[in-house]
């Protein structure tokens, strides 16, 4: 990032989400869109790979391709920073439904079963065989 514009937050964000500019893949091609002439000469729209996680970003949001760059790497920490949330909120849901699944039923609930397996093992019993003495 030696020519980037200095952005301390950023530079700090990208070391703590491991971010390193080695693992960064950056084009330039000609955006799209409105703007005429000037969009179609210029290369100013940035594309940015990170390569271990497989994430792509495309920014053409400036006129200026310094000012895309930058935006483009904030996009990229948003993206994995919110990748890295749903990852995490994956796990304590998974836990969670562990936790449910295998802890002791409340006392009166597990009455309540027992009282209705009482009730049908009475009704059950009162089938009996049919015809009398065997």
């Amino acid at each position: 990032m030696a020519d980037l514009p200095e952005d301390n937050a950023l530079r700090t964000r990208m070391q703590k989400l491991r971010i390193r500019e080695e693992d960064l893949e950056e084009s330039f091609i000609r955006g799209g869109g409105a703007g005429g002439q000037k969009i179609n000469k210029t290369s100013s729209t940035v594309v940015l790979r990170h390569v271990p996680s497989g994430l792509e970003v495309r920014c053409q949001r400036e006129r200026s391709q310094s000012q895309n760059r930058l935006i483009a790497r904030q996009e990229l920490c948003d993206r994995l920073e919110a990748a890295f949330q749903a990852a995490k909120l994956e796990i304590q849901n998974d836990r969670e439904k562990i936790r449910r699944q295998t802890r002791a039923r409340p006392r009166g609930l597990k009455r309540r079963f027992v009282a209705g397996k009482r009730h049908r093992a009475g009704i059950k019993e009162g089938r009996g065989k049919q015809g009398g003495d065997d």
